[in-house]
């Protein structure tokens, strides 16, 4: 009966870790803030055992009302992958965004963030 308590518990506990893996953003560096914006970096970071590896980071600009345009490289494949992309801001806001290694791979994504 312990081993079955045991087993229920520690598969919850995977099973809410894996959530939040999942839900994790990727964190925002402000590089300066003021009232037009702020301008940020954000390193793509792969955790290890013991360390974290640095992949490259995008760079972007956030106005307060949710405007955004960034741009970033992404080091972690054999060829450097590109990116650019921008973002509307209000209670509507479209999103849009391109992706290349100048290769074969590329990709093009586009949202819609409603908040209510």
């Amino acid at each position: 009966m312990i081993d079955v308590m045991k087993f229920r518990i520690a598969l919850l506990a995977s099973l809410c870790l894996a959530g939040a893996a999942a839900r994790a953003e990727e964190v925002k560096v402000p590089l300066n803030n003021d009232n037009k914006g702020t301008l940020y970096v954000a390193p793509d970071v792969a955790p290890t055992e013991k360390s974290v590896n640095v992949n490259g980071a995008s760079v972007g600009v956030q106005r307060p009302d949710g405007q955004a345009v960034y741009g970033g490289v992404n080091t972690s494949t054999p060829l450097p992958t590109y990116s650019a992309g921008a973002s509307t801001g209000g209670d509507v806001s479209f999103s849009a965004g391109a992706s290349s290694d100048g290769n074969k791979n590329s990709s093009v994504k586009a949202g819609v963030t409603i908040k209510y």
